[in-house]
C-alpha cells in the first residue's frame, strides 16, 4: 500500500468517526490530511475545532481552516464559512462576505444555501429587501413561493 491510498483509508477512516460522532478519533486522523491542505478533512476539522467536538476548540484555526477549503471551491465549506460570517462565529459578523460565501455555495447547487439567500433578501432586515432576487434564488432552491 502506498502513501496515497493508506491516506484515503485515513481520510474514510476519518470521515466515518466525524460522521459517527466519534470526534477524538475523527481530528486524530483528520487533523494531518487538513494540514496537507484536503478540503474534506479541513471541513470535517473546521467544524470540530469552532465547537470544541473532541479537541479543544480553536476559533482561529476553524476560521483559517473553513475560510481555505471555501476558497478551493468545496461547497459546504462555502456555506459554513457564509455562516461564521453571518453569525460572527470565529470572526467579526460581515453581511457581505455572508452572502458572497452563501452565493458561491450556491451556485454549485447546494440548496440550503440559496434558500439562506431567498430568506435574507426576502426579508430586507439585514441588505434591503429585493423580492426579485428572492424569488431567484427560491427557484433555485426548488422552492415555489407565491
Amino acid at each position: 500500500m502506498d502513501k496515497y491510498e493508506n491516506r484515503a483509508m485515513e481520510l474514510e477512516s476519518g470521515i466515518a468517526a466525524f460522521e459517527t460522532k466519534n470526534f477524538a478519533h475523527a481530528i486524530k486522523l483528520l487533523s494531518p490530511i487538513a494540514d496537507e491542505g484536503n478540503n474534506e478533512a479541513m471541513y470535517r476539522v473546521a467544524i470540530m475545532l469552532q465547537n470544541g467536538l473532541g479537541c479543544q476548540a480553536n476559533t482561529e484555526k476553524a476560521f483559517e481552516f473553513m475560510g481555505k477549503a471555501a476558497s478551493n471551491g468545496y461547497p459546504l465549506a462555502q456555506h459554513a464559512f457564509g455562516f461564521m460570517f453571518f453569525e460572527g462565529e470565529c470572526t467579526e459578523k460581515n453581511i457581505d462576505e455572508a452572502i458572497k460565501w452563501f452565493t458561491n455555495a450556491a451556485e454549485q447547487g447546494l440548496m440550503g444555501s440559496a434558500t439562506t439567500l431567498a430568506m435574507i433578501y426576502e426579508e430586507g432586515k439585514l441588505v434591503e429587501q429585493d423580492l426579485e432576487k428572492s424569488q431567484y434564488w427560491y427557484k433555485k432552491a426548488g422552492i415555489e413561493k407565491t
